[in-house]
């Protein structure tokens, strides 16, 4: 690797805005906001909107689209087309 063009890259603990779940990871992301983690360290801290703690596909209250009934309220509108 060539020196000097890298970001830094550091441990940085982010934070579930909706569950308050926080967790340590890598990242070059920065914050002025600080957190002292378990170990006793102090590390940024960066609150996110959305984590695999929240995201509804991960925690399994995703909504499921019904489909046959959009089809059924599209031909109600426009009716089907006759060849």
């Amino acid at each position: 690797m060539k020196p000097g063009i890298h970001p830094d890259y550091h441990p940085v603990v982010f934070q579930d805005a909706s569950t308050g779940k926080t967790f340590l990871t890598r990242s070059t992301a920065t914050s002025s906001r600080t957190v002292e983690w378990e170990d006793g360290n102090t590390y940024p801290l960066l609150t996110v909107d959305i984590t695999a703690d929240s995201h509804p596909f991960w925690t399994g209250t995703q909504r499921l689209v019904d489909t046959a009934g959009r089809v059924e309220k599209f031909n109600r509108r426009y009716g089907k087309r006759e060849r």
